[in-house]
């Protein structure tokens, strides 16, 4: 009979809500009548509730290292694309992660992040990632050398009040039903807990099947309506939304892949300039109904922003009308 041991007390199954023991090579959950059982891999828990989610552990369980370490033509393709121009500027990340550090530092001498989708670092993470007195719980479901447990943010596995910051930065655009992330992630935060999160609005499928939602400023900001917004904007502005489209345009000729890349270098640099002018128009309020991408930072409130109070914001933001 295996002994058990309790996991660190902020985890929680993400089927029954309960705590985790450890049972010799999985977590087992506490409730005595159905006990749910979560493997390891890579020394790395598995936390998924397959009943509510797209994938189950058998998507992770033995795959794990294939992960880990990248075939060489990925390095090659990554040379290949070292010698190109980038289509990509998220302008505002940098300064965004700095002040979402700043504000969580003025509450917190220590506090205490979920990075939801965590397995690639996104632009500006490194002002969360290089802060020694920030505690990063990193999470996906993919693998990746950084990422702490694999787990859905439809059933996130962690007692309410976890933690003191949530990020989650290109994912929701990825979630079958962002809502009931957003809820969760509002679940996990203590009372003053802030979040930070960037979503596409102006972006092609960049997925497969895996990407599955787009949302409009107004529509970004009634996704968080249960936060306090702090700072809220256009992260990506209308000339990398141009240049994607100049991409996918010419993509939609073919389905060749040879011929695809080559696609990609022709279109990176005869479009790389026009993400130049997002640095101009990134914070023009006409730029919000063009924007590439926007981002949310804003703290756990009690109330619920109306639907009355949301439409006022485009006004506010945006007093010229069409």
């Amino acid at each position: 009979m295996n002994s058990k041991k309790q996991m660190d007390e902020s985890y929680r199954c993400p089927v029954c809500e309960t705590a985790l023991l450890l049972s010799g090579s999985k977590l087992v959950c506490s409730n005595k009548k159905t006990p749910h059982k979560f493997p390891f891999v890579d020394g790395r828990p598995v936390l998924i509730n397959e009943a509510n989610s797209i994938f189950t552990h058998a998507d992770f369980v033995g795959k794990a290292r294939t992960f880990f370490r990248p075939s060489p033509e990925h390095f090659l393709k990554r040379f290949a694309r070292s010698l190109m121009p980038s289509v990509d500027s998220n302008v505002g990340a940098r300064g965004n992660y700095r002040r979402f550090a700043e504000t969580m530092l003025e509450d917190v001498a220590r506090p205490r992040v979920l990075v939801i989708g965590g397995s690639v670092e996104g632009a500006g993470f490194e002002a969360l990632s290089e802060n020694p007195n920030i505690e990063l719980v990193r999470t996906d479901v993919a693998w990746g050398e950084s990422v702490d447990l694999i787990c859905d943010i439809h059933d996130l596995p962690f007692r309410d009040g976890a933690f003191d910051g949530v990020v989650v930065q290109a994912v929701l655009e990825h979630v079958l039903d962002p809502f009931r992330g957003v809820d969760e992630i509002h679940r996990v935060l203590k009372p003053r807990g802030v979040v930070y999160a960037e979503t596409p609005f102006m972006q092609q499928v960049h997925g497969g099947r895996y990407d599955f939602m787009r949302f409009t400023f107004l529509g970004h900001r009634r996704l968080f309506r249960r936060f306090e917004e702090i700072e809220m904007g256009a992260v990506c502005g209308p000339g990398m939304a141009l240049a994607w489209s100049w991409r996918y345009f010419w993509w939609s000729f073919t389905e060749n892949a040879a011929l695809r890349q080559m696609i990609v270098f022709f279109t990176n640099w005869t479009a790389f300039f026009w993400k130049y002018f997002d640095r101009i128009l990134v914070n023009k309020p006409r730029a919000l109904d063009a924007a590439s991408g926007y981002f949310f930072m804003g703290r756990r409130s009690k109330t619920v922003l109306s639907d009355r109070d949301l439409l006022a914001i485009y006004d506010r933001v945006n007093p010229l009308t069409m």
